[in-house]
């Protein structure tokens, strides 16, 4: 399948999975797969989500040192800040342990950008549960995330749990919550004005037909006037200018 794409002119590969990280045919394994497109040197990005915390194992935390093609994105929803929390969610894994991964690869690559899942209000989420979850999210400083609240679904154990929480209270922490992912995330796109970023060029933007939309290797979007519609599927340089709410503004950058 790579090769196909790569003969069709393909430059980012994306593995995706409901559990990707969890992959193994034969033991087989996720970092082999890895490896493996490695091999395709016209691939210049590699990219998998979305990711278990369980299943970052030290394998596939390696490959970030010998595959420089594996983006320095990662996208691993850790959903709830505390342990009891996870517990109750049946994650079967720490916050400690989540730590602890982000922690070994950004040793392996220090610009690592992670983003993230969050719930709130799950049943018997007190206040004190939530306010481990903003300490987490104050100590990695997410570069973006998804947040939710939580809503019952039918058949789960979760169901039967007691509730106190209104839903008044429920809504208050989502968006105490997204206002620090939001900072976060603003300050991270600030800190890229004036920086060079290799960017993927998908398209003609989708709000203006005089610029293209591209991505920079931790997912942004990035919009900058062009002369040529043959940028689209190319990897360029784009000198960012300006950070909007939710993307980048920039201009070609001709060495």
């Amino acid at each position: 399948d790579v090769k196909y794409l790569v003969a069709n002119g393909v430059k980012e590969i994306i593995l995706l999975g409901q559990n990707v990280n969890a992959y193994n045919n034969e033991n087989y394994r996720l970092s082999d797969l890895i490896l493996e497109i490695e091999k395709c040197k016209e691939i210049e990005r590699i990219r998998y989500t979305t990711s278990h915390p369980l299943d970052m194992t030290d394998d596939l935390i390696e490959v970030y040192r010998s595959v420089p093609q594996l983006v320095s994105q990662l996208h691993l929803p850790v959903q709830s800040g505390s342990n009891e929390i996870l517990q109750k969610m049946k994650r079967n894994y720490t916050v400690e342990h989540f730590v602890d991964v982000v922690h070994r690869i950004k040793e392996i690559r220090p610009e690592l950008r992670v983003s993230s899942d969050f719930i709130v209000g799950f049943p018997g989420e007190t206040h004190a549960d939530f306010l481990k979850t903003m300490e987490l999210v104050n100590y990695i400083k997410f570069d973006s995330s998804f947040s939710f609240i939580y809503s019952p679904r039918p058949g789960t154990p979760a169901t039967k749990l007691e509730d106190p929480t209104s839903m008044s209270e429920k809504k208050e922490r989502l968006s105490t919550l997204q206002a620090a992912l939001n900072t976060f995330h603003q300050e991270q796109s600030k800190d890229m004005i004036g920086g060079i970023e290799k960017c993927l060029v998908t398209g003609v933007a989708k709000k203006s037909p005089d610029q293209l939309q591209a991505r920079t290797e931790c997912n942004r979007v990035v919009n900058f006037d062009f002369n040529e519609l043959g940028l689209i599927g190319k990897i360029v340089d784009i000198k960012i200018e300006e950070a909007l709410a939710n993307s980048l503004l920039g201009s070609l950058h001709v060495i």
